[in-house]
């Protein structure tokens, strides 16, 4: 059995109109704050601290989430995930999340910030039933080296698995290694340096919301390139290259928002610490 240098189990139940805490547990460097609720609608938040300010050679961490029938949670972090050097063995992050009938999660974490000879390799698995709503991101930026080279990392790995009534409806796979690939070449970096994704999967998506949403980002720049790809399942996802962190939380929360806002009613939330 493995021993996790963090462990994370967390399940939120829907009662009375408000979503509140099941079971939390967590253990090692993996913490969870106390529940927040930032508006009236009785969506729970939770935000998910690592104490050690960082992961190192051969962490591991696992996390478990699960929210029962109509249960509500938002999910973040305090911080960006820190992934420093790695020389033997990668940091290694296994996520599981389990969204009952009619709940919702929105998981908005911080970027994942890879330094000088980082190895990171993330496993999302997500099983979802019917009416059920995922709203997931992530960012991936460079960290800084002595040198001075924006992608000294060596590997950065995050796959997602996304199954709908037991059938496996999404499944991506990104992975940057920039001493083996041409890094900036077309099809990669395109001589940007961050990188963000969104997968949506909901049964409210609609064959023009696609549209609305080109339509709440506006025109676009040269500050960053962006494409939004409908799914076979009610859905969609988002890739976006820039050159800063906060270009790519900008136009994610334009997205973000418009989801709350058409879905669900609810207002903006305003998540970054800075």
């Amino acid at each position: 059995m493995r021993k996790w240098t963090g462990e994370l189990r967390l399940a939120v139940e829907y009662k009375r109109g408000k979503t509140i805490p099941k079971d939390v547990y967590f253990q090692g460097a993996f913490k969870v704050m106390r529940p927040h609720y930032l508006d009236n609608s009785g969506q729970v938040t939770y935000f998910l601290i690592n104490p050690g300010g960082g992961y190192v050679d051969g962490d591991t961490y696992r996390m478990q989430v699960i929210a029962d029938e109509k249960a509500e949670l938002l999910l973040t972090t305090q911080s960006a995930a820190k992934v420093y050097k790695t020389p033997r063995i990668p940091v290694i992050q296994e996520m599981e999340f389990y969204l009952k009938k009619d709940s919702l999660l929105e998981y908005i974490p911080d970027p994942l910030i890879g330094y000088e000879d980082a190895r990171y390799i993330q496993r999302n698995v997500v099983h979802m039933e019917s009416g059920s709503t995922l709203i997931y991101c992530d960012i991936l930026t460079p960290g800084w080296s002595p040198q001075g080279t924006l992608f000294s990392y060596e590997k950065l790995q995050l796959k997602n698995e996304i199954y709908l009534d037991n059938e496996l409806v999404v499944f991506d796979h990104l992975k940057l290694e920039p001493s083996s690939q041409q890094i900036g070449a077309i099809g990669l970096m395109e001589n940007y340096t961050h990188l963000g994704s969104m997968i949506v999967v909901s049964d409210k998506m609609t064959s023009s919301f696609i549209d609305e949403l080109y339509d709440t980002l506006g025109d676009m720049d040269e500050a960053y390139k962006i494409g939004i790809s409908q799914l076979t399942v009610p859905g969609f996802t988002v890739r976006m290259l820039a050159n800063s962190t906060q270009e790519i939380e900008k136009q994610f929360m334009r997205i973000h928002q418009h989801i709350r806002e058409q879905w669900f009613q609810k207002q903006a939330v305003f998540l970054r610490k800075y």
